[in-house]
């Protein structure tokens, strides 16, 4: 198997179905996005699936566990890592996954709960 392109399962998180396999030649990350078959999903879970081969095992292919979902259109950089939303906001949760509690689905302009972190 190349390095450069992972087999991967494609599966929705809540009914467990599998939506097909695909060769993905990057690494997916719980809070990427994924296009597959003209829909956009967010990935919120990864395993690695292993085969014993010659007495060692070796990567066979990726599972991914993903949720139907649109792709923020705010993101900050905090600490080397893309988050959504405002991260100058005290409500953001700093997550990928995740905006805030008060305005989960924005936009972080517009909340009027909003606090800047360098208020407080």
């Amino acid at each position: 198997m190349k390095q450069d392109s992972l087999p991967t399962e494609v599966i929705l998180t809540n009914s467990h179905q599998s939506l097909g396999r695909l060769q993905l030649d990057w690494m997916p990350q719980p809070g990427n996005y994924l296009d597959f078959e003209g829909k956009t999903y967010a990935v919120l879970e990864r395993r690695h699936r292993y085969q014993l081969r010659s007495g060692r095992y070796q990567l066979h292919n990726i599972a991914i566990y993903v949720q139907s979902a649109k792709r923020p259109t705010e993101k900050s950089l905090v600490d080397g890592r893309w988050v959504i939303g405002d991260a100058t906001c005290s409500y953001n949760a700093r997550s990928e996954l995740i905006r805030c509690a008060v305005n989960p689905e924005g936009p972080c302009d517009s909340c009027v709960s909003y606090q800047n972190l360098v208020e407080l």
